[in-house]
């Protein structure tokens, strides 16, 4: 059982000369790479003897916590720079290579982001242009604080709904707002502004809260099966809340679950009051966007700048609104007056607060996942790093800063970001004069969008929702390569269709998180074998070339064993086994009562050659006995009886107990990441009840951390030893071959474990200490 590993990279003999081009390939081809291994045998135990670890100190929570408030001058100053990540950028800010890429990036997305505050104001049930505020304020803060030098801070479509939603349910269409402080001498677009403002700084002061704690891993809760699937559910949103600036209707805003429901329901009651003209604006600009947004897609290699359409038809839309008075001929809802400036500060309502916590939470969560996923894209894409908790902390300050100016919540709109990305954007450069672009518009030219149509802003919301409506693409291909992943798609959607997006996205996380749960309550468990003639051991379903021991099982469960699994883990060991060991034991023990009873009674005697009957007539099973049960769960114990029982011979009286061929019980723990109190002692009597019915247990491959965790909680006594525990499958299994020959002593060669190779090496192959192995000799 000696190993010893080195690279091989010849094992054929040389052909002989003369031999033919086809017979020279076949050597060649048979020369395999392989490795030969001369080493002990270990256990555990046996391995810690004769390798010392290194001794590591371990820190206490009381060290770690010191560790945390201890300050120095490199720690502040490291803390200085991730606080304020501009002042490391800014230095290897190239001016002449950048500044003008930065310049166009910036112009082109400060035009797109004026457009999309003004639409995507409108999901938020606000007059259109507080949507500018947005793209304003919080890109003037994340150019200080944040670190993705890539993405287009401001109004996301998905947020802006989950804020209309709240604004509509506080301060509704038709009938009285919510009775809330400060409401009183507000119109009920200034309460609509205060409620979207107050739910904005709340967010805010969530994700800063988290940022500062250090919780930016939150969002890995919210896997991409689980976000598209949400964003999906919120495109079809955004699309029903858009129909009716499509249509020319008057449809008033409804908000809970089922409220895309009762909004169709409405529209469709109304069809009839369809404004024609609307219709066939919306029309127009959707297909003309689609299409060049189409060819900037197929020709974006060859187009320098993508075409800016929404930017070219929201202009002529203008210009022919104004021309034309659709306004005063046609009906139809314009943007109106947009006033010049910004308006004073304000401060949040404590009493809105209170009434819109519970939605504010996943707005902070979503807000942030769709911010830092799409930052992660182009972080990977342009090599450099973004710090979670920072893009929290840039967020939390942005939205709350944005908020005392009437801003609502911001995030980043996947289009945005691509034109910034995409037009040449090196840094947030590009951002801060995207605002710029956009405090223009606000301070001096905002009165050109006046006759602009709302039908033309619902048309480019709609347009832009192409990207996520075609995520439905992604069911076919979850639902081949992984199940539970596409119920987590389809839960998540459907639930936030149904019940809202705030409910949604908490029903979604719950499906995900309860597929994790039963993946580890219910793993793939399987019984491995040798593979011929290699240390390798694999599932003996998929391999038909393969060894088993006579006696001896492999049992593998490939996940953690924790307090909801572990009843699963032990129903499966005795499928895997074939028996059940209580049971046994059981019969065992009734069986032991049963002969000390004969025994005493005179019906059984000892002799030479076994159990002798003396009974005049046959013995019945049926003798009363007497005893506690719980004794039956107790080790056999064959005290007051001459001599151990056989339990593999026939029994005397025609006792009958469950054969048992299985001698040796094999745990693969190599995948078993953790184990909690309440597995470690369902564990302890699993293997038990196997020792206690003269199975040998081994378990291989612990970890050193599970295997410390069960000298600390006592695992071990006088039936369970560390002895039991060994460094590989393969140990163990030599280890069992060693004590019981007679596994293998049938068996062919070629059915034989490995135990020992030794193979040829050109000479020089190897190194110095290894130059005395024997030559060219294969062991079996």
């Amino acid at each position: 059982m000696n190993w010893l590993t080195f690279p091989n990279h010849s094992s054929s003999s040389s052909s002989s000369s003369g031999s033919s081009e086809v017979a020279q390939a076949a050597a060649m081809q048979a020369r395999a790479e392989r490795y030969v291994v001369a080493r002990s045998l270990y256990s555990e135990e046996s391995f810690a003897e004769q390798h010392q670890k290194v001794y590591r100190h371990r820190k206490t929570t009381l060290d770690h916590v010191k560790q945390y408030f201890t300050c120095d001058a490199r720690r502040a100053k490291n803390a200085v720079l991730s606080l304020l990540p501009i002042v490391g950028w800014v230095k290897i800010y190239r001016v002449k290579e950048w500044l003008l890429s930065d310049i166009v990036s910036g112009v082109s997305t400060g035009l797109v982001a004026v457009l999309q505050g003004l639409a995507y104001c409108l999901l938020a049930s606000l007059p259109p242009w507080y949507g500018l505020f947005s793209a304003f304020f919080p890109v003037v803060i994340y150019f200080f604080l944040g670190t993705s030098r890539h993405i287009s801070v401001g109004p996301f479509p998905v947020l802006c709904l989950m804020i209309g939603s709240v604004v509509t349910r506080l301060v509704p269409d038709e009938g009285p707002p919510a009775n809330i402080t400060g409401f009183e001498g507000l119109s009920k677009d200034e309460q609509r502004v205060l409620v979207a403002s107050s739910v904005t700084f709340l967010v805010g002061i969530m994700q800063l809260a988290m940022g500062i704690l250090q919780v930016g891993f939150v969002v890995m809760y919210l896997s991409d099966t689980l976000v598209s699937g949400f964003t999906t559910a919120a495109a079809i949103h955004i699309l029903v809340s858009q129909l009716k600036f499509v249509l020319g209707l008057q449809v008033p805003g409804i908000s809970g679950p089922l409220s895309i429901i009762y909004t169709l329901e409405v529209i469709f009651n109304k069809i009839q009051s369809t404004n024609v003209c609307d219709v066939v604006i919306s029309l127009v600009i959707i297909v003309v966007v689609f299409v060049v947004k189409e060819l900037n897609d197929r020709f974006k290699a060859k187009l320098p700048v993508p075409i800016p359409i929404e930017v070219i038809m929201t202009v002529i839309a203008c210009g022919v609104s104004y021309a034309f008075d659709f306004r005063t001929k046609y009906g139809i809802d314009v943007v109106g007056h947009i006033p010049k400036g910004y308006e004073p500060p304000i401060a949040p309502n404590l009493h809105i607060f209170q009434d819109t916590a519970v939605e504010a939470f996943p707005m902070a969560i979503v807000g942030f996942a769709v911010a830092f996923s799409v930052a992660k894209v182009y972080s990977v894409k342009h090599d450099y790093t973004i710090d979670g908790n920072q893009e929290l902390i840039a967020f939390g300050v942005s939205n709350i800063f944005g908020a005392s100016f009437k801003s609502f919540a911001a995030s980043t709109a996947l289009s945005r970001s691509a034109v910034q990305e995409s037009t040449g954007g090196k840094t947030q450069v590009a951002g801060l004069l995207s605002a710029i672009i956009v405090m223009i518009v606000t301070l001096a030219i905002g009165f050109l969008l006046d006759p602009l149509p709302k039908s033309v802003l619902g048309a480019v919301v709609i347009v832009n929702l192409k990207g996520m409506l075609m995520q439905f693409r992604e069911v076919p291909y979850l639902w081949r390569r992984d199940k539970p992943d596409c119920v987590v798609w389809l839960g998540t959607c459907l639930a936030a269709v149904l019940l809202g997006l705030d409910l949604g996205l908490a029903a979604g996380l719950g499906v995900e998180l309860l597929s994790v749960v039963l993946r580890a309550q219910f793993p793939r468990c399987s019984v491995l074998a040798n593979i011929h003639g290699t240390d390798i051991y694999k599932d003996r379903k998929d391999y038909v070339d393969i060894y088993e021991p006579e006696g001896v099982k492999i049992f593998r469960i490939p996940s953690p064993i924790f307090f909801a699994n572990i009843e699963f883990f032990r129903s499966k060991l005795v499928e895997a086994v074939g028996f059940n060991p209580l049971r046994v034991l059981r019969k065992r023990n009734k069986a032991l009562r049963l002969i000390r009873k004969l025994l005493k009674k005179g019906y059984l005697q000892w002799t030479s050659n076994g159990f002798l009957n003396t009974a005049c007539g046959p013995i019945k099973e049926s003798v009363e006995l007497e005893g506690n049960a719980e004794e039956l769960d107790l080790p056999t114990d064959f005290k007051d009886l001459p001599a151990r029982v056989d339990w593999k011979a026939e029994l005397p009286a025609n006792i009958i107990v469950p054969r048992v061929d299985l001698h040796s019980l094999v745990l693969d723990f190599a995948a078993v990441s953790f184990l909690d109190v309440s597995a470690l002692k369902g564990l302890k009597a699993a293997l038990k009840e196997f020792v206690r019915v003269e199975v040998d247990v081994y378990i291989v491959a612990c970890d050193p951390y599970i295997l410390g965790k069960l000298h600390q909680c006592s695992f071990f006594d006088d039936e369970l030893q560390p002895s039991m525990f060994f460094l590989t499958l393969h140990d163990a299994v030599l280890h069992i071959l060693d004590k019981h020959p007679e596994c293998s002593k049938n068996k062919s060669s070629y059915d034989k474990i490995l135990t020992t190779v030794t193979v040829h090496h050109p000479a020089g192959g190897l190194r110095s200490r290894d130059r005395n192995v024997p030559d060219p000799e294969t062991k079996f």
